[in-house]
C-alpha cells in the first residue's frame, strides 16, 4: 500500500471512529451540512481504497475457470454468534431471555447471501462498490429493526425505556455497519470478505 492510501485510510478509520463529528461550531443547519460533508468524504476515501479491489473480483466472477462455492455461513461474523452461544450454554438465564443465537442473526445471514456472491454475474467495479454498500446499509437498518421490534419486552425485563433499548440497538447496528465496512473488502483473502464465496484474487 503506497503512502498516499495508508494516510488515506488513517483518515477514514479517524472519520469512522467519531461518530457524529461537527467539523465546525454552529447552528443544527451548519453541524447537518457538515455531518453531510463528513459522510460524502469517507464514502470518497472508502471508493478510493477499494475500487481496485473490486476491479479484481469483477475480473474474478468473469474468468471462465472461476466458480462460485456453495453458500456457507458463520451466522454473525467476528465471533459474534459464537460468543452468544457460549454464553447461552453457560447462562441459563441469559439463554432463556436471549436465545441460542443473536436475536439478529437473520440479519447476519441475509447480509451473508448478499456477500457470498459479491453482487450479480455482470457488474462494473463501481456497481460491485454501490451493492457492497447497500449490503452494509441493510444489515444496519435490519439490526435497529429487531431492536425496536424486542424494545417492549426487553424494557420491563430491564427496567429501560423503549427509547434506551432502541438507542442500544442502534449502537450495536452502528458499530456492527463500521465493522463490516472496514472488514469486508473484497479480494482481502478473508473468509467474510465480499465476494467470499469465489476463490481468493490472485
Amino acid at each position: 500500500m503506497s503512502h498516499r492510501n495508508w494516510l488515506s485510510l488513517l483518515v477514514l478509520l479517524g472519520v469512522l471512529l467519531v461518530p457524529g463529528c461537527d467539523a465546525t461550531p454552529g447552528t443544527a443547519t451548519d453541524a447537518d451540512s457538515a455531518n453531510t460533508s463528513i459522510s460524502n468524504t469517507v464514502e470518497e476515501l472508502e471508493r478510493q481504497l477499494e475500487i481496485d479491489r473490486h476491479a479484481q473480483l469483477v475480473s474474478l466472477k468473469s474468468d471462465p475457470v472461476s466458480s462460485l462455492a456453495g453458500f456457507t455461513t458463520d451466522g454473525c461474523s467476528g465471533g459474534l454468534t459464537i460468543g452468544w452461544e457460549y454464553l447461552a450454554g453457560r447462562i441459563a438465564s441469559f439463554q432463556k431471555q436471549h436465545g441460542t443465537q443473536p436475536a439478529w442473526e437473520d440479519c447476519c445471514v441475509a447480509h451473508d447471501r448478499r456477500y457470498h456472491t459479491g453482487g450479480p454475474g455482470k457488474v462494473t467495479a463501481g456497481e460491485s462498490f454501490r451493492l457492497r454498500r447497500e449490503a452494509d446499509l441493510e444489515l444496519q437498518v435490519c439490526v435497529m429493526e429487531t431492536g425496536a421490534q424486542r424494545a417492549p419486552v426487553l424494557s420491563k425485563e430491564y427496567g429501560l425505556s423503549v427509547d434506551q433499548v432502541a438507542e442500544l440497538y442502534d449502537a450495536v447496528a452502528e458499530l456492527m455497519y463500521r465493522a463490516v465496512r472496514i472488514g469486508g473488502v473484497p479480494c482481502s483473502g478473508l473468509p467474510w470478505r465480499w465476494g467470499y464465496g469465489w476463490p481468493e484474487c490472485q
